[in-house]
């Protein structure tokens, strides 16, 4: 069975929904980004730690991490630390494109392969009270760049190019890749 380096309830549901069972394992990994570490080195370095530790943590594998950044301008924006980091976050991402960077890593005994997933998000114009109504929903506190397109932030993005899986935090693209290439059966 697979085991998923991730609390997140998305990286679970996506799992679900092509047939993948796994569990879960709760993993600690020092998040910090490395002084000029650009952002796909970044993501994909972070998915390895979160797969190498579940490894080390369950003991037995394969073990699936992954990682999700926004990128503007260059600077990563992660989780929002609080309210005012999140309305800084989704005014800066107003009227403008971005990328979604997820990396997904698997796990198994000494190897751990890696895949890339990048995306490009536009948002349209965003009122300020809209930003404010958007952050009392709760649903921006924990995600990268403050919003989840799976949610009522849909409502901002005018166009997407790349995955929806993998701006919702796990590529199934690249995940099924990993998984047929490890031999474990995806979907049917």
């Amino acid at each position: 069975m697979l085991i998923l380096a991730s609390q997140s309830p998305r990286r679970r549901e996506l799992l679900d929904q092509v047939g993948v069972s796994h569990r879960v394992v709760r993993v600690e990994v020092d998040e910090t980004r490395r002084p000029s570490e650009v952002p796909a080195v970044y993501v994909e370095r972070l998915a390895r730690a979160k797969a190498s530790a579940g490894l080390e943590a369950s003991g037995a594998g394969p073990v699936l991490g992954a990682d999700t950044v926004v990128v503007l301008d260059d600077a990563v924006l992660g989780k929002p630390a609080d309210r005012d980091a999140a309305l800084a976050m989704l005014a800066r991402l107003s009227g403008r494109r971005h990328e979604v960077l997820t990396a997904v890593a698997l796990a198994d005994g000494d190897a751990i392969a890696c895949r890339l997933s990048v995306s490009h998000v536009t948002f349209r114009e965003l009122a300020p009270s809209e930003i404010e109504a958007y952050w009392a929903t709760g649903e921006p506190a924990d995600k990268a760049g403050g919003y989840a397109i799976q949610g009522r932030a849909a409502l901002f993005v005018t166009r997407l190019e790349g995955s929806y899986s993998g701006v919702m935090g796990l590529p199934l693209f690249e995940t099924g890749e990993l998984l047929r290439e490890a031999g474990i059966d995806v979907g049917w």
